[in-house]
């Protein structure tokens, strides 16, 4: 689905304009005030408010639009995902076994699925950066976590607004 910045504004059937905001970010209050910040006057201004959204998130909210992301590497259902995580699909079998392993030993430790801005990296390099946030404490990983978060959401309502690139 693809809106103009007027159709995103004015769409009447709130329902599925609340649909597509959910494939953009699947946390409640995330979709509520973007809904409820209408209207936007520029592309700039929907990303603002969804930095401020994405950064307002509580625990709550987190796991919520942590359960709307695939584990890195695994067999995507959503396009967007799909197209996101492309750097993993030409990724060899020992490539692809480390990065599982990793998502493993992250989910252990956070409790929550690795989350990270995969669009344009590699298996190895989402591998690395994996490896090397392992070593953050919960605090500065939650931190990191709504950093990608935002950068994810970023890309996904430029698809949504009709911005590619």
């Amino acid at each position: 689905m693809s809106v103009t910045l007027d159709e995103f504004n004015s769409a009447p059937d709130e329902a599925s304009l609340r649909g597509a905001l959910a494939d953009c970010c699947a946390a409640h209050s995330w979709v509520d005030r973007m809904i409820s910040g209408r209207p936007y006057a520029d592309r700039a201004a929907v990303l603002g408010a969804s930095d401020v959204a994405t950064a307002s998130l509580d625990d709550i909210g987190v796991s919520e639009a942590l359960a709307g992301h695939p584990r890195i590497g695994e067999r995507a259902h959503d396009t967007w995902s799909r197209q996101e995580q492309a750097g993993v699909s030409d990724a060899g079998a020992d490539v692809r076994a480390r990065l599982a392993e990793c998502n493993a030993a992250y989910e252990i430790r956070f409790g929550h699925v690795y989350l990270v801005c995969a669009t344009g990296r590699s298996a190895e390099e989402l591998r690395a950066i994996c490896e090397a946030r392992l070593a953050n404490d919960a605090a500065t990983e939650r931190n990191v976590v709504l950093g990608e978060l935002t950068k994810i959401n970023r890309i996904r309502l430029d698809k949504l607004l009709g911005v590619e690139g």
